[in-house]
């Protein structure tokens, strides 16, 4: 065969190979190798994990084989195949393939990966924006690692904010102010690993983008080049802001706002206080929401705002509404991954998480009773014991080894 056609058959034989493989489900046992030679060449490998004829998918090292050694590869499976099946229909069995495709075969999510048909399509500012026309409610909850970012993902949330909570919730500070832009660009970089249907934005910390639009710039970008978030928010709507914003957005950028309780303005606001609870203030708002969609941001987070307010917010602009404490009228709500989940267990945290949080879950007290039980094993000893200590010497080594170093023979050597 010719250079070119040993090349142009390479990428064809591999996947009808890898398909080949993953279709059969053949169980040989972990690490089990079969290797196919031919006359001059490389020997072949794949292997498969040890798992029955309907479990998991087959991994397979087709890398260095050559178009002959992958024909004989799919030739003899097809002939497992055909084998097994036909001992399928003898016994009236469903055959091994359509075992495979059947519901109760399908993996589970591992990884970020959603199998939910509805849940693999990704998030985009267009698909907010037909969701907020259609008035289905938006999902929206922070991650600050790679962990939370697949739960989230397999929870199915529509938008996942890296944001400048991860000061309080994960770093320890006592407010967002501290966090520096390098802090939120890991953070990022982390969560856009274990995510892959939601929407990625990520939070613009104190300090990044006041100073001037080409630093909002640089490191907005920074967000998307390095980070992987596909969007940015940023607090507030003062003129500066609203330059800003629509500064990045003609930079190609997608832009979430943030209006209401803004916490990098926390002490000009005179601490984390309600927004809008005056007709005043309320009216304010109201424009602000209008000057943030007329910079261009596609959606704004509105925070600790009353109900009523925030219903006419959202009824006066044209862009999904996220609610934080601003009642059930907006376009979609968000919380904060550790609250949510009632993760934290400290004074501090119990004096700063807000009235409107809902805890679902007490994930903090059953991570603090876990520990507490592992401590009290280790200090009896109770742990590892017999159990949790599979490793033993071969037959007679222990014996040996006693003698080299002075111990005494053991019983069971």
């Amino acid at each position: 065969m010719s250079g070119r056609l040993w090349r142009s058959a390479l990428p064809t034989l591999r996947t009808a190979a890898a398909r080949r493989l993953t279709s059969t489900k053949i169980a040989e046992g972990a690490g089990q190798r079969h290797r196919g030679t031919n006359s001059g060449s490389s020997p072949i490998e794949w292997r498969f994990p040890s798992r029955g004829l309907s479990g998991g998918s087959s991994t397979v090292d087709l890398s260095e084989a050559t178009p002959e050694e992958l024909r004989k590869v799919i030739a003899d499976l097809q002939a497992k195949l055909n084998r097994a099946e036909s001992a399928a229909a003898a016994a009236g069995a469903h055959a091994p393939f359509e075992q495979t495709l059947s519901p109760e075969h399908i993996p589970k999510a591992t990884k970020g990966e959603v199998l939910d048909e509805q849940k693999k399509k990704c998030v985009t500012i267009v698909e907010l924006q037909k969701m907020r026309d259609a008035g289905t409610p938006i999902a929206m909850a922070t991650a600050y690692d790679f962990p939370s970012a697949v739960h989230v993902d397999n929870a199915g949330v529509d938008v996942v904010l890296v944001g400048d909570s991860v000061g309080m919730v994960v770093l320890g500070y006592d407010t967002t102010l501290p966090v520096t832009f390098d802090e939120i660009l890991h953070h990022c970089k982390a969560v856009s690993r274990g995510c892959r249907r939601p929407l990625l934005v990520g939070d613009m910390p104190f300090g990044s983008y006041e100073v001037s639009t080409a630093e909002a710039q640089r490191n907005a970008y920074r967000l998307l080049k390095e980070g992987g978030m596909e969007a940015i928010k940023l607090e507030g709507a003062d003129p500066a802001r609203l330059e800003t914003a629509g500064v990045l957005v003609k930079g190609g950028i997608a832009v979430m706002g943030h209006i209401g309780l803004t916490p990098q303005s926390y002490s000009t606001l005179g601490g984390f206080r309600a927004q809008g609870r005056h007709s005043k203030a309320a009216v304010e708002l109201l424009e602000s929401a209008r000057r943030l969609e007329g910079a261009g941001c596609f959606a704004m987070v509105v925070e600790c705002v009353p109900d009523e307010v925030a219903h006419a917010l959202t009824d006066a602009v044209s862009i999904p509404t996220i609610g934080i404490g601003a009642g059930s009228h907006t376009s979609g709500q968000v919380l904060v991954y550790h609250d949510l989940l009632g993760m934290m267990q400290h004074p501090h945290h119990a004096k700063v998480t807000p009235k409107f949080c809902k805890q679902y879950s007490a994930v903090g007290s059953t991570i603090n009773a876990a520990l507490m039980r592992y401590v009290d094993e280790v200090r009896s000893r109770e742990f590892p014991g017999a159990t949790y200590s599979p490793y033993k010497m071969a037959k007679g080594e222990l014996d040996l080894f006693n003698a080299q170093i002075g111990r005494a023979p053991s019983a069971a050597g």
